[in-house]
């Protein structure tokens, strides 16, 4: 009875739950804003009718046979074997159904390939845990990651209430930028590891594979924020690297690309990017240094290492009087370089300037005191060893 109470208690929230957040809860795929994943919606239903059409036959048919000639009504189950006529008819009719299936999907298959005719082409490096973008007939080339609202959310101990974040795990610090009505080829790699760059908007997702490039394309009709995340379980942040992509009309594009890098697409939230053009090619302070390390900390070391350095014990090691970070700072600099173990390698991932900052940052900062200043140009003569 106990059971029967919690079973029913079960359905009924259920649903509740689905009556109330309809509107963000849905059983079918979505249509999308690209004729791609129009073809896809339309394949999908299409298949989805034929299943239905064929479940709603045999089972039909399955049932009144049970239901008509059952043995309380005196029927009794005939006995042949074989018959040529009945095998030759089962085995054309699900031929033609599969065929029928096959020549749409195949077309729409071929149409996801077709790259030809592609009126520009952005590369696209999956990292753990951010995507870099770059335009390869064009200016822009930048790393995009989470953005510094929902980063600071999700810190263990934040004590932030994700709900009051907009899009908490869904919005970058910067988007990737393109223009409408024009087809888009898109060329995929990784870095390090497997990752897979979906946006359910434009009907389809690629893997990311280390030493590959898998190729993609798009033409989105309307303007508007595109929103996905990495559909690849790539390491202990694969939940904390969305995509966002901004569609806008061709003019406003052109205008984006002209103002490039000054329209923010390339700086980071708290406004550090002035302090890093101003000491770009040249010796920074200590201060310039320390302001950009702390951010680049945020972006990318603060989750496993925690914000304040203190790390999480048998996991992650601390920060804060490390033997690496307060020891050789060589030592520090080819493990950051490299990677070991769960440390990821940020030899190609983040710049040259933000490599030293965030040395100089960790230690002097998050409970050390070492005093050393790392320069971007010595971070250089060390990747070109």
């Amino acid at each position: 009875m106990k059971i029967t109470k919690q079973l029913f208690a079960g359905i009924a929230l259920m649903a509740f739950s689905l009556g109330t957040a309809y509107a963000d809860y849905t059983l079918n795929l979505m249509k999308g804003v690209t004729e791609q994943s129009n073809e896809i919606y339309d394949l999908h239903m299409l298949i989805l009718w034929i299943c239905v059409f064929i479940g709603i036959a045999v089972f039909g048919t399955m049932f009144y046979s049970i239901y008509h000639h059952r043995k309380s009504k005196g029927h009794e189950a005939a006995q042949f074997h074989e018959s040529t006529k009945v095998e030759i008819i089962w085995t054309i009719i699900p031929t033609v159904i599969l065929i029928s299936m096959a020549i749409p999907a195949t077309k729409t298959l071929l149409t996801l390939d077709d790259v030809e005719n592609s009126e520009m082409t952005i590369k696209v490096t999956g990292w753990q845990w951010k995507w870099q973008y770059e335009y390869l007939d064009e200016e822009p080339s930048f790393f995009s990651t989470l953005d510094a609202a929902s980063n600071e959310a999700r810190q263990v101990g934040s004590g932030i209430d994700p709900t009051t974040v907009p899009n908490y795990l869904l919005d970058v610090d910067k988007p990737l930028v393109v223009p409408i009505k024009t087809k888009i080829r898109f060329l995929f790699t990784a870095g390090d590891v497997l990752h897979s760059w979906w946006v359910p908007d434009l009907g389809w997702k690629k893997d990311t594979i280390p030493g590959f490039f898998t190729e993609a394309w798009t033409y989105i009709d309307k303007p508007g924020v595109y929103r996905g995340q990495c559909a690849e379980l790539c390491g202990k942040d694969h939940g904390f690297m969305p995509i966002v992509v901004v569609a806008l009309e061709k003019d406003e594009y052109d205008e984006w690309l002209d103002n490039y890098p000054d329209n923010g697409a390339a700086s980071y939230p708290d406004g550090t990017w002035a302090a890093q053009a101003a000491c770009a090619g040249s010796e920074c302070t200590k201060d310039e240094l320390m302001q950009i390390g702390e951010t680049v900390y945020t972006n990318n070391c603060a989750s496993c290492h925690m914000p304040g350095g203190e790390g999480i014990a048998g996991t992650f090691p601390a920060i804060s009087g490390s033997p690496i970070v307060t020891g050789d700072i060589a030592g520090q600099i080819g493990l950051m370089l490299k990677g070991k173990g769960m440390m990821p390698a940020f030899e190609q991932s983040i710049s040259d300037l933000e490599f030293a900052a965030v040395v100089t940052y960790t230690r002097n900062a998050l409970g050390n005191n070492v005093g050393d200043l790392v320069q971007p140009a010595e971070i250089a003569a060390m990747k070109s060893k």
